[in-house]
């Protein structure tokens, strides 16, 4: 059944970037590994360098305990934002790579499917 809102949505929303002390969220999950069921929330600051992402996805409460993180080849690493094929350049900022508050990356590692390659 269909929803319809009725008047106008007037409530200021309570994640906006002023509230995260000069840091912005960044979202991030990784294709084929549903052992994570959804993106990881990252408040980074803009200032951090792009190539210090992998490092910190390696700490063992994001995604460096699967045992595909290991294996993977940052090289041919494929990244999209917000759906879309993305480029970063590892040596320059988020801000300098465009990244902005709340967006999402998604990354997908080509030949490593999860588990036994199921995905998980």
């Amino acid at each position: 059944m269909p929803v319809i809102a009725l008047g106008e949505y007037d409530i200021p929303a309570k994640d906006t970037v002023d509230k995260f002390h000069g840091n912005q969220m960044l979202f991030i999950g990784w294709d084929q590994h549903l052992l994570f069921c959804a993106p990881l929330a990252f408040p980074f600051p803009p200032t951090l360098p792009f190539g210090e992402i992998p490092k910190i996805l390696n700490n063992p409460g994001c995604f460096g305990y699967h045992p595909d993180y290991a294996k993977i080849d940052w090289d041919t690493v494929t990244w999209l934002k917000s759906g879309k094929l993305f480029k970063p350049d590892f040596s320059k900022s988020l801000a300098e790579n465009g990244l902005k508050h709340k967006d999402s990356l998604r990354f997908k590692t080509p030949g490593l499917n999860g588990i036994k390659g199921c995905a998980s």
